[in-house]
């Protein structure tokens, strides 16, 4: 079984691919990347109080990231708990209190959640981050999403609320 935070890494990849490729070819484009993946820090940033930490509500019920993945290893937010997660675009330059950054066809939320033991993949496109604090080196903010398209319920769809996300944007020396 694939390990949860890589799942959520491969879910990238599946997005990128998708617009260029069929679900069978996205799929396997992402297993292929994963060895890649695998040499990155699998188990991620540990979220904590007070430290690297994002919540929400996916469908209603409450989610909470056991490990977020370092900004510098993959370019996004990306919270995960044991295969459900999160990836929200990500650029330093605008971690500023009051920015809004809007969810759409070319600004897509990368969500994963589990149904009956299976990673589900969904494109997030309408919603959005908002930055609320900026404190040393830390950045806090809200967000919501609304995501459809999984691969497996092309009719079905997934609601975001509530959610916040803490990361540290310090300077690695």
């Amino acid at each position: 079984m694939m390990k949860p935070t890589i799942s959520i890494l491969i879910l990238a990849a599946i997005m990128f691919s998708c617009g260029n490729s069929t679900q069978d070819n996205a799929l396997n484009d992402a297993k292929q990347l994963q060895s890649e993946i695998q040499k990155m820090d699998p188990d991620g940033i540990p979220a904590t109080e007070g430290g690297w930490t994002m919540t929400a509500k996916i469908n209603g019920s409450n989610w909470t990231a056991s490990s977020i993945m370092p900004l510098e290893a993959t370019g996004r937010i990306i919270g995960d708990f044991n295969g459900a997660g999160l990836g929200f675009p990500y650029d330093r330059r605008e971690m500023e209190v009051g920015n809004k950054e809007i969810f759409g066809e070319h600004n897509v939320v990368q969500i994963s959640t589990i149904k009956d033991g299976e990673i589900e993949y969904w494109n997030g496109f309408k919603g959005e981050m908002e930055i609320t604090k900026v404190q040393d080196n830390w950045v806090e903010g809200k967000f919501f999403v609304t995501g459809s398209a999984s691969f497996k319920d092309s009719s079905g769809k997934v609601e975001i609320t509530d959610g916040f996300f803490r990361i540290s944007i310090a300077e690695k020396k």
